[in-house]
């Protein structure tokens, strides 16, 4: 996992730090003829600017990769409205302008089961690619402690079908962690980069506080980034289902010791500040919430 501190979303500041720490990834420099899916966290239209991946952020990591001859896509399927209706409202739009970078609409349904059974709806356009690059910001969340790498690829699952898993499959938290764990699981190959230059905590993953973290993280392995990012922001596994839950199936990178960090180390960030709720909601929805929720997608589509 490579830590780094960028203190601001200066493409002058940020481009540079992401380059290196591809390199020392081992993505190439020539990623010609390759389709790299861009997928932000676009949670919702009517949510602050700050319940989002930063555009600028977007647009450097678009940078570095059109910079080695990628071809670039962004896709996302909001739990609410549209992604386009984000872009526009967010300054997306303003942000990749000038740079060869392509909207792909998350439609076209691919069912998968998962290893623990459940089936789900995916969007094809979310696996067409050569590469996934997930793009989480890093927030807090109510009823999964924060949401990171693993938790943002929850936005592949096709519009209001994310509502019916809450309703279906949100009995406990521990069984919503293991389908989101599963689901990264049907991916292509994937890296992470994350927006933890200004956090989102407290509360979210919608109105929470601003925290200038400064902090970008990338690794090729979501759970590795996950528990790295949980040591820099200061809270314990025992708070965040996804982390129980990647330990208890001891998926690759839940565990500190066995994480490789070639830039900063974690403690390079104690002290931050980073708070989550104190206590989880439920995962599972209220009826009307649902109803609501899933009326607000089919207009929106």
């Amino acid at each position: 996992v490579c830590l780094d501190r960028v203190e601001s979303y200066d493409p002058a500041l940020l481009r540079p730090v992401l380059e290196k720490h591809l390199d020392s990834l081992g993505v190439s420099a020539d990623l010609s003829g390759k389709r790299i899916l861009l997928k932000p966290n676009l949670i919702t239209p009517s949510a602050p600017a700050l319940a989002c991946t930063n555009p600028y952020f977007t647009a450097a990591v678009a940078a570095c990769f059109l910079n080695r001859g990628a071809t670039v896509l962004l896709g996302d399927s909001p739990a609410f409205g549209s992604a386009i209706q984000v872009l526009k409202k967010h300054g997306f739009l303003t942000a990749l302008s000038g740079y060869d970078v392509s909207f792909v609409k998350f439609k076209t349904k691919v069912v998968r089961t998962l290893d623990c059974g459940v089936r789900v709806t995916v969007a094809a356009e979310a696996l067409d690619c050569d590469l996934f690059v997930d793009l989480p910001k890093v927030k807090a969340h109510q009823q999964m402690g924060v949401t990171l790498a693993m938790k943002n690829v929850f936005g592949i699952v096709l519009g209001a079908r994310k509502a019916w898993l809450h309703m279906a499959h949100g009995e406990s938290h521990q069984r919503f962690a293991e389908l989101i764990c599963d689901l990264q699981k049907i991916l292509p190959p994937s890296i992470a980069i994350a927006d933890g230059i200004t956090a989102m905590h407290r509360t979210g993953p919608v109105n929470g506080s601003s925290l200038n973290l400064g902090c970008v993280a990338l690794s090729k392995s979501f759970v590795a980034l996950d528990r790295a990012m949980l040591e820099v922001l200061g809270v314990s596994c025992e708070q965040v289902p996804l982390m129980l839950e990647a330990k208890r199936q001891k998926l690759p990178g839940a565990e500190l010791a066995m994480i490789a960090f070639p830039a900063l180390a974690p403690d390079r960030f104690t002290g931050s500040g980073f708070r989550i709720p104190q206590q989880l909601k439920p995962v599972r929805f209220q009826f009307l919430q649902y109803f609501r929720s899933s009326f607000k997608k089919v207009f929106a589509s």
